[in-house]
């Protein structure tokens, strides 16, 4: 008996039925394998956009919803991403620059999302610093801004600067703030941009992550050099008059500079990308990571605390405690809230604190904890 048109096109609706379900569950078996396939839910920072960090990948204003789970405090719903930057002015004030929420602050009394006051900056905030007249200065995405302790006021190329994408500010000991952008860098003596060139390295087969002029960091050292990072190109010393080069070629065990940190003995630490720590005594380099001491290739987030102690972060590894004689890592299992640290900063309590994938952890000097619990004022 032949089979009817109604009859085949029900077999037919079947089988695609059938393959719709298979579909489905495979599709299901793929998002539980990829949600666990990091005890922290963290992607390889290697392998986002790219090849490009985490640490280095610009803000993109597509992505507002939190892009992991929120383990420990985020600020009162506040930070969706990650802090950027901690830093604690002359007057107490505690500063949060998140990577896509502006700025946020506690004085003690309240904690406040600087939005509507704080528009025509970027939202991105990679450096804060502090004058000596007590102005709060940030780099932005979106230029330099000033705090004067009542109003924000922003600056751009239009006043000057040498670009609007900003990833590194210091002031020097004389007062003057230098900015280091995706372009270069900019001077500022509080009136007047000048642009002060930066001569390359001579880098075989230099591989900058964003931009071959972007100035990543600067550092001024103890002695009055300028230290600065150029994406690819390792490190580029300004004495005043000469410029001389730090890179693979000479001793630096990578060109990709993540980090640098000059501690009170004057030896500089130095993070990088692909290459791991190293620390410098102005002759030798002592790589941790190539002798096996520290694990991890991508560290940063150098802070030296009141005790002298060096922390800095390896990403997906954790963060290290150097006491001037050996290394202690921490990470999950001690009470992190994340094996991935994007920002480590000391309050003046001595509490040490970390911008997570997962929200705002600290460290006592015992042991870690959610930050809300203890400081309320987080929550």
């Amino acid at each position: 008996m032949k089979k009817t048109i109604t009859q085949k096109w029900d077999k037919k609706r079947v089988s695609i039925y059938f393959l719709l379900l298979i579909f489905l569950l495979i599709e299901s078996c793929n998002a539980q394998n990829k949600k666990s396939s990091s005890e922290d839910n963290i992607i390889n920072s290697n392998t986002i956009n790219n090849n490009r960090s985490i640490l280095e990948t610009p803000y993109n204003d597509s992505n507002r919803k939190p892009f992991f789970t929120q383990y420990h405090t985020n600020l009162n719903g506040i930070v969706n991403e990650f802090v950027r930057k901690m830093f604690q002015d002359k007057s107490g004030t505690i500063w949060f620059g998140t990577n896509g929420d502006g700025i946020a602050s506690y004085n003690g009394k309240s904690l406040e999302q600087h939005t509507t006051n704080y528009s025509s900056g970027g939202s991105a905030i990679r450096g804060i610093t502090e004058d000596k007249a007590g102005n709060i200065w940030f780099g932005t995405s979106g230029g330099l801004t000033k705090y004067d302790g009542k109003a924000f006021t922003n600056f751009s190329k239009k006043e000057g600067l040498l670009d609007d994408e900003i990833w590194s500010i210091i002031i020097d000991h004389n007062g003057i703030i230098w900015i280091g952008t995706i372009e270069g860098v900019s001077k500022f003596d509080g009136k007047t941009f000048t642009t002060f060139n930066i001569p390359q390295a001579p880098v075989d087969k230099p591989n900058p992550i964003l931009s071959k002029k972007r100035i990543s960091k600067i550092l001024e050292d103890r002695k009055g050099n300028m230290w600065f990072v150029i994406d690819g190109y390792g490190i580029t010393i300004y004495n005043g008059k000469t410029f001389t080069y730090i890179t693979e070629k000479n001793g630096l065990p990578d060109n990709n500079v993540a980090d640098l940190l000059e501690d009170k003995q004057g030896n500089i630490w130095i993070g990088t990308m692909y290459g791991g720590i190293s620390r410098y005594d102005g002759k030798t380099f002592i790589n941790y990571t190539k002798n096996g001491i520290i694990d991890g290739v991508e560290t940063y987030n150098f802070c030296e605390d009141k005790k002298g102690n060096i922390w800095f972060s390896a990403e997906n590894v954790g963060v290290y405690r150097y006491d001037g004689e050996s290394f202690t890592k921490f990470s999950k299992k001690d009470g992190l809230a994340t094996n991935g640290i994007q920002s480590i900063f000391e309050d003046k309590k001595g509490q040490i604190w970390f911008g997570t994938w997962s929200g705002l952890s600290i460290y006592d000097g015992n042991s870690f904890f959610n930050a809300k619990d203890k400081e309320p004022w987080t929550k």
